[in-house]
């Protein structure tokens, strides 16, 4: 059987008269096509796959997360950074005593995360706190004591994984009480997604061993009764 030539030659009789229609030229832009669809299919997903994973969600029932963190921290790995409770000057509801710390209905629930860290244990546990009045307040409430002020935990900029790593101490978990602009400082040094992480929220760190650390996954103050200690 002789082989088809590409070069197809379409006629049509319109009217009576014969005309061809030579369709030879369109097919040097198949390949074309073909390229520029295959790109359409490949970007996104290499795209894609080049993205930063999301910080896990540690809360909701995620098993195989809370095990590593339980882990993690009886090994005293752990770097956890808290952002304070609700701020008094960007809410509408009744302060607890000053304009510059927590909202009155923000202190359940600082004592709320505090019962979720107690949970995890506390005995070898470090705790810091910046010196800013809704930190202190926050960490007052979370854990019936006022840590000491540092003011690396507000002057952040680039430095929140360097300065934590400098104050962890090794088997004792570092907990530290700050600022939404510090946790995303960490995050952007870790390369992961910027969160946007509610009042009271703690992203954890495992950090066994510097040159290793990752974020290990972030709980809001609302979940600790959803994920899955032992």
């Amino acid at each position: 059987m002789p082989v088809r030539r590409l070069d197809v030659e379409l006629r049509l009789n319109l009217s009576g008269v014969k005309r061809s229609l030579s369709l030879s030229g369109l097919g040097r832009y198949r390949n074309t096509w073909v390229v520029l669809a295959a790109l359409a299919l490949v970007l996104p997903l290499t795209l894609w796959l080049l993205a930063p994973a999301a910080v896990p969600d540690l809360a909701h029932g995620n098993v195989r997360g809370a095990q590593a963190l339980q882990a993690g921290w009886d090994r005293g790995e752990m770097i956890v950074l808290v952002r304070h409770v609700e701020r008094c000057d960007h809410s509408k509801a009744a302060c607890l005593s000053g304009n510059d710390g927590i909202t009155e209905r923000s202190r359940n629930v600082a004592a709320g995360v505090g019962a979720g860290f107690e949970h995890l244990g506390l005995d070898h546990a470090d705790i810091y706190n910046s010196p800013m009045m809704r930190t202190v307040q926050t960490a007052g409430y979370m854990f019936n004591k006022v840590a000491t002020g540092e003011d690396w935990l507000i002057s952040c900029k680039g430095r929140m994984l360097q300065d934590a790593l400098a104050h962890k101490v090794p088997g004792r978990n570092l907990i530290l009480v700050t600022h939404s602009e510090c946790m995303a400082d960490l995050e952007k040094t870790l390369k992961v997604p910027v969160t946007t992480p509610g009042y009271g929220a703690a992203l954890f760190v495992a950090a066994g061993e510097p040159a290793t650390a990752k974020v290990l996954g972030l709980i809001e103050a609302s979940d600790w009764r959803s994920v899955s200690l032992q």
